[in-house]
């Protein structure tokens, strides 16, 4: 029979692995891999909080692809649909509510903690995060329309504040934190136009924009190859095989790596298969 774990035992799990006290946290989270949990996304969250403490934050990205007609979700979506069909599926995508709005495929530790009523949400309706704790007004504040996930947004506030980040059960190709080092390129990244739909005074208004050209394909290798530097530490929680690592050395690692790597021409970048969040 399955051990099913509890706020005890994963608390001890996460100390373990390295989980800082007074430190924030950026958390991705596979519940499946944790395995059987008593309480659930709750019991989770609620153990990562008693590790780093009450001046700590948790923060979990809280994003909505759907809420787009320039992402890959939508055009995986609507793929073989005739004009008249994909215009009524346009019709149908929901503004974003920071209040509201539910997370797309971000699993349930996101969700637990975007619905706490004391979590705090930024208002990128595209890639959103939501915080717990001490800091979390402070670093949901800024959350730019043009900055998915740059200077303007709580992953510089997060690196700012010397966070960890957390990998329950899932791989580096989930790290959003390097996306940060995308951003700050020395050759800066293409830009390109978005779409996306918003709720302003109880109607879904659409909204056009421009931002950085992000891209997440190459992550896995990545962070292979930060992990192959000895700055991460690896472990289990519950049954999931977990690594923590400090944000800003594997965003200053990534922005040496993605340089090496993507080169200067963008010649890496496929043009039909953009940031898939966005």
């Amino acid at each position: 029979m399955a051990l099913i774990h509890d706020r005890c035992t994963l608390a001890a799990d996460l100390t373990r692995l390295g989980l800082s006290a007074g430190r924030d946290v950026l958390v991705h989270t596979s519940m499946r891999q944790i395995g059987r949990v008593e309480g659930g996304a709750a019991t989770v969250a609620h153990a990562i909080l008693d590790v780093i403490g009450p001046a700590a934050t948790l923060v979990v990205p809280t994003q909505t692809a759907g809420n787009s007609t320039t992402s890959r979700a939508y055009r995986h979506a609507t793929k073989g649909m005739d004009d008249a069909e994909r215009a009524a599926y346009e019709e149908s995508i929901a503004g974003f509510d920071p209040a509201t709005s539910p997370s797309h495929d971000m699993g349930a530790l996101a969700e637990y903690v975007r619905q706490h009523p004391d979590s705090v949400r930024s208002a990128h309706p595209q890639t959103s995060f939501a915080a717990l704790g001490r800091s979390a007004a402070r670093m949901m504040a800024v959350h730019d329309l043009d900055s998915h996930l740059g200077e303007r947004s709580p992953l510089a506030a997060l690196y700012a504040s010397d966070a960890q980040v957390l990998l329950l059960g899932v791989g580096y190709d989930v790290c959003i934190a390097f996306h940060l080092a995308e951003y700050r390129l020395p050759v800066p990244v293409a830009r390109r136009a978005y779409t996306c739909f918003v709720m302003r005074y109880q109607r879904r208004v659409r909204v056009d924009f421009e931002a950085e050209d992000i891209y997440d394909h190459d992550f896995g290798a990545l962070g292979a190859a930060l992990a192959r530097t000895g700055r991460v530490r690896t472990g289990k929680v519950g049954d999931a095989a977990s690594a923590v690592v400090a944000i800003r050395p594997a965003v200053d690692f990534a922005i040496g790596w993605l340089g090496r790597h993507r080169g200067r021409t963008g010649s890496w970048r496929s043009d039909d298969d953009p940031f898939s969040l966005a």
